[in-house]
């Protein structure tokens, strides 16, 4: 009860800064401030920490697919010095040359990958995208959270009106509206890759 918190302001005094008016204000935005703070924060560190795993699983899948985009250069230059050793062993004992078809073949320096090969890597690399974009704006709203809810000095009306216009500027920036679409985008991610891995798996 602030009738009893606070005591009664003298009268004609009653809209002064230091008033009790004030004070249940400040009381009241601290009730409301920390539901709302405790919330979106509980919201942002899960979904910090599983885009966090999820970043690097995908990043694992990526270092196995995206050396697939490129030709395998080990093998090119395997094929190159045996053609340069037939070359040789040719030229000492004479004789004509006789190399693999396949291995000679001008194709072999020819390199496309296949189309599977660009969705699941294409697929992929749009899913980190969207997995490091969560956990940036996460970041940024757990900023954004710290400084709404960090304390103030000052009289208690000065507290209030900074309250009241840090809270217009939360509202302004649509900072719980974007917490709020934080999980659709992590979801979104989590489909992709998952369509991705689909395609992986079947070219198995």
């Amino acid at each position: 009860d602030y009738e009893q918190k606070y005591p009664p302001d003298p009268i004609y005094e009653e809209a002064q800064p230091n008033s009790r008016v004030w004070r249940v204000c400040i009381d009241e935005f601290q009730i409301f401030d920390a539901d709302l703070a405790e919330d979106a924060r509980d919201t942002v560190d899960v979904l910090l920490v599983f885009a966090g795993l999820f970043s690097a699983v995908v990043t694992a899948f990526l270092i196995e697919t995206a050396a697939k985009l490129e030709p395998d250069y080990v093998q090119l230059s395997s094929s190159i010095l045996y053609e340069i050793l037939v070359v040789q062993r040719a030229f000492v004992n004479g004789s004509a040359v006789d190399l693999d078809p396949v291995v000679s073949s001008p194709n072999a320096l020819d390199f496309s990958p296949t189309h599977a090969q660009l969705w699941i890597n294409g697929l992929w690399y749009t899913s980190l995208s969207l997995s490091l974009i969560t956990a940036l704006v996460a970041v940024l709203a757990k900023q954004w959270l710290h400084q709404y809810m960090s304390m103030t000095s000052g009289t208690p009306l000065h507290r209030s009106l900074l309250r009241q216009f840090r809270y217009e500027g939360l509202q302004a920036w649509r900072v719980p509206l974007i917490i709020g679409l934080l999980p659709v985008l992590m979801h979104l991610s989590l489909g992709i890759f998952f369509i991705g891995l689909i395609i992986f798996l079947a070219q198995l």
